[in-house]
């Protein structure tokens, strides 16, 4: 965050203007909501979506005492503390909500200061630079749960416009969005109805022909992929394998491709051939299980890991394999029948035992001709709408990036400069008990500091 400011703002870091950041507290919860009358603890789903969704919760069992300093309130900034990459340290500003709804051990409470408009600041942390930051401060395998702990988020630098400019922003802000929304809602539920059609047109062309349903592995053979481990990292004899990662619902995503050591006995088994169809094994995510795609010899001697299914077609066209097994997972089949709590499983051995409908060759190669007809055409306007809705995004990160630069709305000198709110936080801080921090804060107004290339020293301000 090198840019100038505009007149009147300074740069802190978030704890600069915040008298504390709460954490959740952990609970064995009942696999339920809770009722009106009972006690639930908030999910990391109710601060996924940027509006705080209070369903999102599980029932506190009946025995267990809650602690109502964990009780949600109307007015509260939440942050999700655990999350993928692309939702950790998401905030969320609480509405009306219903009683009897705790923070969880995933979710953080931002308590602001006096003359921090606390609008201005979940806009502040969902701007893109913040946003970026809390990605690279965040903790954990990239493929799967990101942790940003309480030092962590306080350490994120901000630009602090004056109190009075605050309300502006929000004002502009939330006019744009508003406007912003709206045309999301229709190209969401546009694009919802397009993907529900394709869902159900594809279901109907795979499944609705008269003929015998059989067990996957009598028509196919399934397999689990060879697991991983730290002493397959080297070795002699190092192939390339597909992940999970590599499967999506538009084909196989060839441009990171992992190696590990395989013997010769291994690489016989594992090794991928022309018309092997693949499947997600696991997923966080149950609509992931068991997304397919085809495996067309794209990279010499490539094997495939234990995240995934192998499903190699012995009495059955490939391409009709394909399509039935992804109008099977499109349709939620797979992810009904999954399990597991946080990772979901398919397994092996579930599939193989798959009822899957077998017309003759012949009807197969028509099915196959009809889908690859047509399903392109949906697909074209699947993805016309949805270059809009990415459209709708970036000029949503556009107005936030405006807004958090001091770019949206205009600087009025008559403002009271953002180092004198600085300077009353720090006395509220102290008022409250909170620890000082040192400030490394820079007004506009003030010459830029140098930071000496031996010593890494910058001037610290303490207030």
């Amino acid at each position: 965050m090198n840019d100038e400011l505009p007149a009147g703002w300074v740069r802190v870091q978030l704890g600069d203007i915040l008298l504390g950041i709460e954490a959740g507290k952990s609970f064995t919860c009942e696999p339920r909501p809770a009722e009106p009358d009972e006690w639930g603890v908030i999910k990391v789903s109710a601060m996924t979506w940027g509006t705080f969704r209070e369903n999102e919760n599980k029932a506190l069992p009946a025995h267990r005492m809650p602690d109502v300093r964990y009780e949600i309130q109307p007015g509260d900034i939440l942050v999700s503390r655990a999350n993928t990459e692309a939702y950790v340290g998401a905030p969320v500003l609480v509405g009306r909500c219903r009683r009897r709804l705790l923070l969880s051990d995933k979710s953080l409470r931002l308590k602001p200061a006096a003359g921090i408009d606390p609008r201005w600041l979940v806009y502040a942390i969902a701007s893109p630079t913040v946003r970026q930051q809390i990605s690279a401060s965040s903790t954990g395998a990239q493929e799967s749960m990101r942790n940003i702990s309480q030092s962590a988020l306080a350490s994120i630098e901000v630009a602090l416009p004056p109190e009075a400019e605050q309300r502006r922003i929000v004002e502009t802000l939330e006019h744009h969005l508003s406007r912003l929304d709206l045309g999301e809602h229709t190209l969401d539920a546009a694009l919802a109805r397009c993907r529900s059609y394709r869902r159900s047109w594809l279901l109907a062309t795979t499944h609705s022909v008269a003929a015998e349903a059989v067990r996957l592995d009598a028509v196919a053979d399934v397999r689990l992929g060879r697991q991983r481990s730290p002493k397959n990292h080297g070795g002699d004899s190092m192939f390339p394998y597909l992940r999970a990662a590599n499967i999506t619902w538009s084909g196989l995503k060839l441009d990171d491709v992992k190696e590990m050591n395989f013997t010769d006995k291994e690489l016989a088994t594992y090794r991928l051939r022309p018309g092997d169809v693949l499947l997600s094994e696991a997923s966080g995510s149950p609509r992931e299980v068991g997304k397919p795609a085809l495996w067309q010899g794209e990279i010499e001697n490539c094997c495939f890991q234990n995240t995934l299914i192998r499903v190699r077609p012995t009495g059955i066209l490939p391409e009709f394999l394909l399509h039935y097994l992804r109008a099977e997972a499109m349709a939620g089949r797979f992810a009904d029948n999954s399990r597991g709590v946080g990772i979901h499983h398919l397994g092996a051995t579930a599939l193989a035992g798959w009822k899957v409908v077998l017309p003759d060759d012949e009807v197969q190669a028509k099915i196959v001709a009809q889908i690859d007809e047509t399903e392109p055409i949906l697909v074209a306007v699947e993805t016309a709408i949805a270059k809009q809705v990415q459209r709708s995004k970036n000029l949503r990160n556009s107005l936030l990036r405006a807004a958090s630069s001091g770019k949206l709305v205009a600087q009025d000198p008559s403002d009271e400069v953002a180092s004198e709110l600085l300077e009353r936080i720090e006395v509220e801080r102290r008022r409250h008990g909170v620890g000082r921090r040192a400030l490394r804060a820079r007004s506009a107004a003030a010459p830029k500091m140098k930071t000496d290339a031996s010593t890494g020293h910058q001037e610290e301000l303490w207030l």
